[in-house]
């Protein structure tokens, strides 16, 4: 009996072993990370890369995600649109995991700065939750989606919308537009409200509804899909189509963020995709760095580095795109 439980355990370790290897980007290694491109270590005797240590992965995961989370709340659009780049084509991460562990960075910050920004007034929560309906319906189709798709068509697509987020970076909102009157739909669901400013409250109607509850669905599927909070999406969605004020726009975004993203994530747990090694880092530095970036953004001009973001976002996007189409992803 000792003999063959020995055999056993021998015989699961090595098909263990074998469903690793199909998996050779996967963040989950015990024994150091390699960081050579998945095609160079597909032949034998062939570079392993750099090796580094569980502690030494770690360490640059956190850094990065630290810098990402700032980038992130400088310009309002999160930092999943540089953390998934970022592990892919900095770390050569599995584009799966990636995103799961972005999703999970997503739903921890905006959970921290939603409940801020509800309690000081600026969040529309009946528009929130109407548009929730949208959003989660459109992430659980995004994530069941990138469980079809190739990780070269995720990452074209991922470069795409990087394109739009850099053009969005300079995006510093719609001025105050005149009061175009109630809507009906906004009336009956009682959504037109009021948000502080300095010489007090000023109220606002809600317009066209419909037209951004189909936008919802669109950045709810970018979020699945993506595993990015789609916060341009949303912005774009409640300041253009519903004519929101920009700051009751971007709050009711960030509020949304989490749930969407929360819906998202269950299908990626679910799947196997959110590894906690991977998770844990990215999560704890975009928090903090998302933080950080609120707190100069209340008193620093962010212009040049609204530039500076863009322009790392597009650089970006290109690998991205370039990466997707010669199959490096």
């Amino acid at each position: 009996m000792p003999h063959f439980r020995i055999d056993s355990i021998r015989a699961v370790a090595d098909a263990i072993k074998t469903v690793d290897h199909s998996f050779h980007r996967s963040p989950s290694v015990h024994h150091g990370l390699s960081l050579a491109n998945p095609n160079e270590r597909s032949g034998a005797g062939e570079s392993e890369g750099v090796q580094l240590s569980s502690l030494e992965f770690t360490t640059l995961i956190f850094a990065g995600s630290l810098l990402a989370g700032f980038l992130g709340a400088l310009t309002g659009l999160g930092g999943g649109v540089v953390v998934v780049p970022l592990l892919t084509v900095i770390f050569h991460v599995d584009i799966h995991y990636a995103i799961g562990a972005a999703l999970v960075s997503v739903i921890a910050t905006s959970s921290g700065a939603a409940a801020a920004y509800v309690l000081e007034g600026y969040s529309n929560i009946r528009v929130g939750m109407f548009l929730e309906m949208a959003t989660t319906a459109g992430a659980l189709v995004g994530a069941t989606l990138v469980l079809y798709l190739h990780a070269s068509v995720i990452a074209v697509i991922f470069g795409l919308v990087l394109m739009y987020s850099a053009l969005v970076a300079f995006h510093e909102g719609s001025p105050l537009r005149a009061d175009q009157g109630p809507d009906p739909i906004a009336t009956w669901l009682h959504m037109d409200s009021a948000y502080p400013t300095s010489s007090g409250l000023v109220s606002y109607h809600v317009r066209g509804v419909p037209m951004g509850f189909l936008l919802m669905v669109v950045a709810g599927v970018l979020s699945g899909l993506l595993g990015i909070g789609s916060g341009a999406v949303k912005v774009l969605a409640m300041d253009k189509a519903m004519k929101l004020p920009f700051k009751v726009s971007t709050t009711t975004s960030n509020f949304m963020i989490g749930v969407t993203a929360a819906a998202g994530a269950g299908i990626y747990l679910s799947r196997g995709y959110i590894d906690p090694g991977l998770a844990m880092p990215v999560m704890l530095g975009v928090l903090a760095g998302s933080l950080t970036g609120a707190r100069v953004l209340a008193g620093a001009k962010v212009g040049v580095l609204r530039i500076v973001f863009a322009v790392v976002i597009g650089a970006l996007a290109i690998e991205m795109i370039y990466s997707g189409f010669t199959g490096k992803i």
